[in-house]
Formats: C-alpha cells, sequence, structure tokens
C-alpha cells in the first residue's frame, strides 16, 4: 500500500485551502468594495474601527474557542504595543518619543507585547475557568493603574499625543482610504494565519488540551507550553491591533486600556461567536455600529447598558452568538425549506 492511500487526512496547508470557500472570496471582494461605494465617514471611522477591535477579539478567541482560556487581558496587550509606538516613535509630547523608524518601531511593539502576552500566559494557564479570568482582569487592572499613575515612562493620565502612521508610496496612511486597506490587508492576514493554525499540529494540540488536559498529558504532550504559545500567537495579533489603534486614534491613555474597555473585547467575542474566526468580526460590526449610532439617540452614559441588554438576549437566543443564530436560521433559509413551507 503506497504512503497516498494511508494517509489519514489532508495536511494543514491543504485543510486551509479547503476553507477558503466562495463565502471568503465573496467577502472579500465584498470588503475591498465597500470604502468605494461609502463615504469616507464609513470608510475610516465604521470599517476601520471594526477591523481593529475584530483583530483584537480574534486574538481572545484563539485563547478562548481554541484553547478554552478567557482572558480580560487582550486589550492591555493591545495597549502595550500602542504605547510601545508612542515611546519608540514620535509624539507630540515631548516626553519619551526615541524617533525611531516605523520599519523598526512596528515590529519591536509587536514582538513586546506578544512577549508580555506569554508572560500573563505563564501566569494564568496553571488555573482554568473563574480564576483565569480574575487572574488576567487583575493583570488588565494593574496595567491600567500603572500607566495612570506612571509620569516617567507613561505620562501617566494624559498619555501620549500626535502619534501619525508613516507616509510611504507617497500616501499618508491615515487617510481614511489607505489606513482601511491597511487595516484590511493586516486583519486578512491575522484572520487567514488563525484559520490556518486551527487545522495545524499546533493547533489541533491546543484544542484536544481544551477538551481533556489531563489525556494530552498522559500523552506526553506539554500542555502548559501549548498554552503559552497560544498565548504568544494572541500577543502577535492584538499587537498588531495596538499599533493600528494608536494610530488610528493618533494617541493613547490609559483610558484607551481600562478595564471597561477591555470587558467591550469580552462582549464583542462573545456576540459575533468564539467558534470561528470570522465571530469577532461580526461582534465587532454590531458593537461599533451601535456604539456610533445609537449615543446619538440614548446618550454615551447608557450605551453600557444598551450593549449589555444587547448582548444579553443574544447570549440568551443562542449561547454561540449570530454565528449560532446563523446557523440555526440556515436549514430554513435552504430552498427546499422555502418550497415545503
Amino acid at each position: 500500500m503506497s504512503l497516498t492511500e494511508t494517509r489519514k487526512g489532508p495536511n494543514a496547508l491543504e485543510a486551509f485551502a479547503q476553507q477558503i470557500g466562495s463565502v471568503h472570496w465573496l467577502l472579500a471582494a465584498t470588503l475591498i468594495i465597500y470604502p468605494l461605494v461609502v463615504p469616507s465617514f464609513f470608510t475610516f471611522q465604521i470599517g476601520s474601527q471594526i477591523l481593529i477591535f475584530g483583530m483584537i477579539g480574534l486574538s481572545l478567541m484563539v485563547l478562548a474557542g481554541y484553547g478554552g482560556m478567557v482572558s480580560l487581558a487582550q486589550l492591555t496587550t493591545a495597549g502595550f504595543a500602542g504605547y510601545a509606538v508612542a515611546i519608540f516613535g514620535e509624539n507630540s509630547v515631548g516626553i519619551m518619543g526615541l524617533g525611531w523608524p516605523w520599519w523598526l518601531t512596528v515590529p519591536v511593539a509587536v514582538l513586546l507585547a506578544a512577549v508580555a502576552a506569554a508572560l500573563i500566559g505563564l501566569i494564568s494557564v496553571r488555573t482554568s475557568g473563574i480564576y483565569t479570568i480574575m487572574i488576567t482582569l487583575a493583570i488588565a487592572t494593574a496595567f491600567y493603574y500603572f500607566a495612570n499613575q506612571n509620569y516617567t515612562v507613561f505620562n501617566g493620565h494624559s498619555g501620549y499625543r500626535g502619534i501619525q502612521p508613516p507616509e510611504l508610496f507617497g500616501l499618508y496612511w491615515r487617510d481614511p482610504l489607505p489606513f482601511y486597506y491597511m487595516s484590511l490587508a493586516i486583519a486578512a492576514l491575522a484572520y487567514a494565519a488563525v484559520l490556518y493554525c486551527r487545522r495545524s499540529t499546533f493547533g489541533l494540540g491546543l484544542q484536544a488540551t481544551r477538551d481533556n488536559q489531563r489525556r494530552m498529558r498522559a500523552l506526553g504532550f506539554n500542555t502548559t507550553a501549548l498554552k503559552v504559545a497560544a498565548y504568544f500567537l494572541a500577543g502577535i495579533i492584538a499587537g498588531f491591533a495596538g499599533v493600528l489603534l494608536v494610530w488610528f486614534n493618533g494617541r493613547i491613555s490609559p483610558g484607551t486600556v481600562s478595564v471597561a474597555e477591555s470587558i467591550g473585547i469580552l462582549v464583542i467575542a462573545v456576540i459575533g461567536g468564539l467558534r470561528h474566526p470570522i465571530g469577532p468580526f461580526l461582534g465587532a460590526l454590531l458593537y461599533v455600529v451601535l456604539k456610533t449610532f445609537a449615543i446619538d439617540l440614548i446618550g454615551a452614559e447608557r450605551f453600557n447598558t444598551l450593549i449589555g441588554l444587547v448582548f444579553l438576549v443574544i447570549v440568551f437566543v443562542s449561547p454561540d452568538g449570530i454565528l449560532g443564530l446563523w446557523e440555526r436560521l440556515k436549514p430554513h433559509l435552504a430552498p427546499g425549506s422555502l418550497r415545503s413551507s
């Protein structure tokens, strides 16, 4: 019997190719055309924010969906990268701002964010369930208060402002169209990487650890290393999102990484669904649209009440979020079901 006849199934690259179906190509075409048919406000304020928050939610989805580890420190990781950009790059505050070029600042910021995420993982992976949530929440809270009170490095409550993306190929990358396409390209790479990792040896091992850690240990796997590696991967994704976030806002302060905003990332991921990488982007779509337009109707102080109610309704109807709702509705939307009804 030949080797090809005894193969158990497709490798990670083949499995990844099988996942890129017509729906993904249609979605890609829609996202590429989107900024060409809408005003610049919807391109920059809506589209770019959805992609950035979707990436941070995606980093949480890697941990919670594949590893069973719910972390409230993903925005902290993104904020760490944002602060690194302000400190190593240029800002208008007159504090720090070492003036490194962007092509050096960005990789260093992302790497530092990934290392910080791995350190958070080392602390939290020995726990599970509510204890992991509490530890990561404590870390997020500690970072917020440290940044708020430290003026030597983080410039305290005021933070940093005047942080600009580079001018490259004759384009200013904070203009709506270039910034959107830059965010889309990075988000697409992160999304594709997570899809690939899901069927890789690492991804399958992480999911198996989530399902039965004791059995994985008995088989000789270092489950702690798998979990920390997941935090490192999630840190890379959140780090890139943090760089985009500080370029989007043009500033960063402790309010960017507050506990309320960190919980918002959890809401985004859960509302969208933690079973598939597209879920956090769906959650970010709903979250950003509500935050942008509902504030004018109900006021900023009532937004948390609104998103809390939306969260409760969606989770009550479908614990798997918007993706779960779609899975329930899909059989009823099929042509055969419509004819039979």
